[in-house]
């Protein structure tokens, strides 16, 4: 039996997903999933379904102005919010990982992270942090910080947004610490499963194209280290074709 327990580490509360029998069992194999702007913990748990089912632990957190955190927030303040969500993310994460490690619940050894459109682009800003995670999996994400928040700052003027430039430059200036494109040495041959639907309009799929063919040569020498699988008729939706790849990729990677 699947159990999902309802828990808070400090302000962020989150889902813990496992197999009942290994709910309390020490040193087990650990994935953090974030979730897409706009969505909530419990709306991925098909997802951690079929992890807890191979045998992971898995947790899901609410992320900032989101879920059991959404306040009165509306969807174009979470939109303009996106990246001081997503650096959130990334510095709570280790929080997270240090909650449940010194709890003697996960092996530090075998930590993956993944996560779909917001939190896929989480996932990669994490990679550039954490030396600790051991494998990823991003799901329509993009690790080109810089340029993804250039292409959304141009799309909101264009809509008729008054976006000022002193904090274009203020929000630039602190994303170049977790933009993974511009530090991809930082990855040392971990294992990361990146996927994207080519009919997104709205995380564009050559993200992912571009940041594979950039990073091939890195992994000649264990190739079965990196993965990029793409759908061509999908839009910015997680198929579950994806979602028995992202299984499969952890089960491989991490047990």
């Amino acid at each position: 039996m699947i159990s999902i327990v309802r828990e808070q580490v400090d302000d962020i509360p989150l889902l813990h997903v496992a197999e009942e029998s290994l709910l309390q069992q020490s040193n087990q194999p650990v994935v953090f999933f974030f979730h897409g702007l706009t969505s909530a913990k419990d709306q991925n748990l098909h997802i951690a379904y079929q992890l807890a089912q191979k045998g992971f632990r898995v947790i899901l957190p609410d992320a900032l102005h989101h879920g059991e955190r959404e306040a009165s927030i509306t969807g174009m303040q979470r939109t303009i919010l996106l990246w001081d969500i997503v650096m959130n993310s990334i510095q709570e994460l280790d929080k997270l990982k240090e909650h449940f490690v010194a709890k003697g619940l996960i092996d530090p050894s075998r930590i993956g992270v993944a996560g779909t459109s917001m939190g896929g682009i989480t996932t990669y800003g994490a990679l550039s942090q954490y030396e600790w995670i051991h494998s990823a999996v991003s799901l329509m994400g993009s690790a080109y910080y810089e340029h993804f928040a250039m292409m959304q700052i141009e799309h909101m003027k264009s809509q008729g947004f008054q976006v000022p430039e002193v904090q274009v430059n203020e929000t630039l200036a602190r994303l170049r610490t977790f933009d993974l494109s511009t530090q991809l040495h930082t990855l040392n041959g971990r294992p990361l499963m990146i996927w994207h639907g080519e009919a997104d309009q709205v995380v564009p799929a050559r993200y992912s194209t571009t940041l594979y063919n950039e990073l091939f040569h890195n992994y000649e020498l264990f190739p079965e280290r990196l993965v990029l699988y793409t759908e061509k008729e999908t839009g910015h939706a997680v198929s579950r074709k994806a979602i028995f790849q992202l299984t499969d990729w952890f089960t491989s990677h991490l047990l």
